[in-house]
């Protein structure tokens, strides 16, 4: 029987702050966007947005400009960072189990048959999270559906 949720899936704030992530790093230099573009972008609510990219201003992804010529503009350490960085930035590390937390006590990890399985998969997902960067998903062909987005979030 297929679930139609599961506890192994990234938050919506943590895929919302991919997306706009990599949608700031197709954006020039220096260029800044405004909330309501970058959540139209997103697809993501701006109310919730805004939440999201305080966190990535507090990691020094992006920074955060009031006034007229204001909006959000994604730093070099933004279009650097990986997935991984980027993800606990927002919900914090990253572990596929409680016995894989760093200082947390399992009684059974000594001797239990399924910690190996769940430290190689630890492993394996860190070092996919780790290699893929923004920088290098913004490089990535824009499908025709992204290359409409992206002309509606740009101001007129």
């Amino acid at each position: 029987m297929a679930r139609s949720s599961s506890t192994m899936q990234l938050t919506r704030a943590a895929d919302y702050g991919i997306r706009v992530m990599i949608h700031m790093a197709t954006l020039p230099a220096h260029e800044r966007a405004l909330l309501p573009a970058l959540a139209r972008a997103t697809s993501a609510p701006q109310s919730f947005l805004s939440k999201v990219l305080q966190a990535l201003c507090r990691a020094g992804f992006i920074v955060s400009r009031r006034g007229q010529a204001g909006g959000f503009e994604i730093l070099p350490a933004g279009r650097k960072a990986s997935v991984r960085s980027v993800i606990e930035a927002i919900e914090g590390p990253i572990s596929l189990n409680l016995c894989l937390v760093s200082g947390a006590s399992c009684k059974r990890k000594s001797f239990c048959p399924a910690h190996p399985v769940w430290a190689s998969a630890q492993e394996a997902m860190m070092g996919v999270l780790n290699a893929a960067t923004i920088a290098d998903l913004a490089l990535q062909p824009a499908t025709p559906q992204l290359r409409s987005l992206r002309a509606k979030s740009k101001p007129a």
